[in-house]
């Protein structure tokens, strides 16, 4: 008994409240393993909408809505299904579209919010991994500087009178003789010329149609599926891609050439120059295949945009009685103010063309020559309620404002007056034809004075009337009228 008596009872040095915290603990162990193990949490919500069909997605359904014209409807459609964002998989891409103003802002706000600017495999192929579309960072600084840089409104002022010059040769050359004309081919290959000539210095002839050709092609890839089989559009694309990289290539090697020689007049720059110069830092160069991918990149953004708003508004005013005549009635006036003035346009007959930019402006709110752009999700982010896993790209399109009735009164109706004075003064992020932000389009001045010469020249010179009435409108990917848009031609004295 006295040895019984002597053990201690095993519990009695433990304190209530001892047992307590442990018996606590145990709880909150056994609930989180039957809530992480047993049952594993649910997953983050997406964001509504359907990725369609394993591999292709909805690709199929976007690719014909685009050859319809009845993108803005494909979007929209799914818009009023499931909100202003909705998930789809189109391009080999899993993405979510952002609709509206909170979109805009998201996407074009800059900053650290996940995104990137990388783009989906068919437009990377397609114009490359050095693209302007592919660079962040230090590099997309350092290139994009020197490319605003050459493009600052006080450049383009000085190269003004030669850009008319060439606007007139071309038209000339293109429509001498002739009684009527396809439009869009027209469009193209002046904007071309123009643009190939003053920004990158290269001559007329035989080796510019060729590069014509091809940079056609290479366009229609890059919302293709991104599938490079024999008689695809995106095969054709990316052989087309292998000859114009071959041939700029050669030309950027030539440039080098005769700048190390010596042989370049200091009048004579252009943005080949510039990139040749440009050095990092680290005070190296940018390599040849960067240079040609940036050159490809440029020529898209600087031209086919330019030949759709130029195409689109001949169109419209084949259509468009009120806004014809009062092109008309302006452009005139500017006719007399250069023969005042000698015969020679300069920039004060530029800055009088208003109306004709404001009806050009309006054009673009209606049918903007780039419905939307990529963003690549860089990290797990939220928007809008909605998780959006890395790896996914995001969609912005601009319908979502520029057809926004609380922002555009009655949006479709055509009305170049509501670009006019404090008219123009639209909430930030609505209006988005060139993007916004810090990535704005650096050439936005190049394509106003560009599209206006032309336009100039054109009701000037001629009137127009369609030849077929009704000509359906197709995007491969910009929104081109389906049979090239021929007009019959009547020369004016």
């Amino acid at each position: 008994m006295d040895i019984l008596s002597s053990i201690t009872d095993p519990f009695s040095s433990f304190n209530p409240q001892f047992i307590s915290t442990i018996l606590g603990a145990s709880l909150a162990l056994i609930i989180i393993f039957f809530k992480f193990i047993v049952s594993p949490p649910a997953a983050r919500k997406l964001a509504p909408g359907s990725l369609g069909y394993p591999l292709i997605g909805e690709t199929i359904s976007f690719v014909k809505a685009q050859k319809q014209d009845q993108t803005q409807r494909w979007i929209l459609s799914r818009v009023e299904k499931y909100g202003p964002v909705f998930k789809t998989s189109i391009l080999g891409s899993k993405l979510v579209v952002v609709t509206g103003r909170a979109g805009n802002r998201f996407v074009f706000g800059g900053g650290d919010n996940g995104l990137s600017f990388n783009q989906p495999a068919s437009v990377v192929k397609v114009l490359g991994k050095n693209s302007l579309f592919e660079m962040s960072g230090s590099r997309h600084k350092l290139v994009r500087g020197a490319i605003v840089g050459f493009l600052r409104p006080e450049s383009i002022q000085r190269f003004a009178a030669k850009m008319d010059s060439l606007v007139q040769q071309q038209l000339l050359k293109e429509l001498h003789g002739k009684d009527s004309t396809e439009i869009v081919p027209l469009m193209k290959k002046i904007t071309f010329n123009v643009t190939c000539s003053i920004l990158f210095g290269l001559p007329d002839g035989n080796e510019k149609d060729e590069l014509l050709k091809d940079f056609a092609l290479t366009v229609k890839g890059v919302w293709g599926i991104p599938l490079e089989f024999p008689g695809t559009v995106f095969h054709q694309a990316m052989q087309a891609r292998r000859r114009l990289c071959k041939k700029l290539s050669e030309m950027v090697m030539s440039r080098k050439k005769q700048e190390d020689e010596g042989a370049v007049e200091p009048t004579d720059d252009n943005i080949v120059s510039c990139l040749l110069a440009l050095r990092d830092e680290n005070g190296q160069p940018l390599s040849k295949d960067e240079i040609v991918d940036v050159f490809l990149s440029l020529i898209m953004a600087s031209h086919d945009t330019t030949a759709v708003l130029l195409t689109l508004f001949i169109r419209h005013l084949s259509r468009d009685a009120e806004v014809s005549n009062k092109v008309l009635q302006e452009q005139n006036e500017v006719v007399k103010a250069i023969k005042r003035n000698g015969g020679k346009l300069t920039w004060s007959e530029i800055k009088m063309m208003r109306y004709t930019w404001r009806a050009a402006e309006e054009l673009m709110r209606v049918n903007p020559p780039m419905l939307g752009s990529f963003r690549l999700v860089t990290k797990d982010i939220t928007f809008g309620g909605y998780h959006i896993p890395k790896g996914w790209q995001i969609f912005w399109v601009a319908p979502g404002t520029h057809m926004d009735s609380n922002i555009f009164q009655d949006p479709e109706k055509f009305d170049p007056s509501r670009f006019e004075g404090s008219s123009k003064e639209f909430p930030p992020y609505t209006y988005v034809p060139f993007g916004a932000g810090p990535r704005v389009c650096a050439g936005i001045e190049f394509a106003r004075v560009e599209s206006l010469l032309i336009i100039h020249h054109l009701v000037t010179k001629y009137s127009w009337t369609e030849m077929v009435p009704d000509e359906p409108i197709i995007r491969s990917p910009m929104p081109y009228p389906a049979m090239g848009l021929p007009v019959k031609l009547y020369p004016k004295n």
